[in-house]
């Protein structure tokens, strides 16, 4: 009979989120550091090389433990599925830290654990899901109540230098080009660009304006 093995899996969405917490958690969990396998990459897919590895390992009667539900996936669909492929396609066990519930090896009443954490995972995604998507439609709520406020996004607006004119007035008679010009105003070319377009925005609005008194 094959030994039974078990791994650990942590996961953060990007390159300067610490690994840390999941690393000690797992550690906690009696895991030795060799069988512990790490992604820094977002769960939105499963392109991820150490969640390959540790799927290619797992064979039936492992385990795998991760600390919470969402190291699976970012979305319900996303989790059931790979919940589901480990416990029923491989016959491995899930381990989840944060939730002692969702413990496959556990069985109740004659009843196996597989069939109690599938109930338990479904609603505990789904809720999930629906939180994340909560919070989401509170952000955007709340950009355009700022918006509305008159409060701005994004990067201000890089003022223009006082050689400005003199530059812009260069290029209109053809002295220089435009990348000439962005140079000696040590901005970019779209940004040199901008301003024209500005230049010429204002001016037509300004001539509408006399027009009409």
């Amino acid at each position: 009979m094959d030994e039974i093995c078990e791994y650990g899996y942590a996961r953060v969405s990007s390159k300067d989120q610490n690994l840390a917490r999941q690393m000690d958690a797992l550690r906690a969990a009696g895991l030795d550091e060799g069988r512990i396998y790490a992604d820094k990459a977002s769960g939105k897919d499963f392109k991820r090389p150490a969640y390959k590895r540790v799927l290619r390992k797992l064979k039936s009667g492992d385990v795998l433990y991760v600390k919470s539900i969402d190291r699976l996936g970012r979305n319900y669909t996303e989790i059931i599925d790979e919940w589901r492929r480990i416990t029923k396609d491989k016959g491995a066990h899930i381990v989840v830290l944060d939730m002692p519930l969702l413990d496959t090896r556990q069985s109740t009443g004659g009843i196996t654990g597989v069939l109690i954490t599938d109930i338990v995972l479904q609603l505990l995604s789904y809720v999930a899901q629906v939180e994340r998507e909560n919070i989401k439609q509170r952000q955007a709520e709340g950009i355009a109540s700022a918006k509305a406020r008159g409060v701005r996004f994004g990067r201000p607006p890089i003022k223009r230098p006082k050689s400005y004119g003199k530059t812009k007035g260069a290029f209109l008679s053809g002295e220089i080009t435009r990348k000439e010009a962005a140079a000696r105003l040590k901005v970019s070319i779209t940004t040199f660009d901008k301003w024209m377009t500005e230049d010429v925005a204002a001016h037509r609005k300004g001539t509408d304006t006399l027009a009409d008194a």
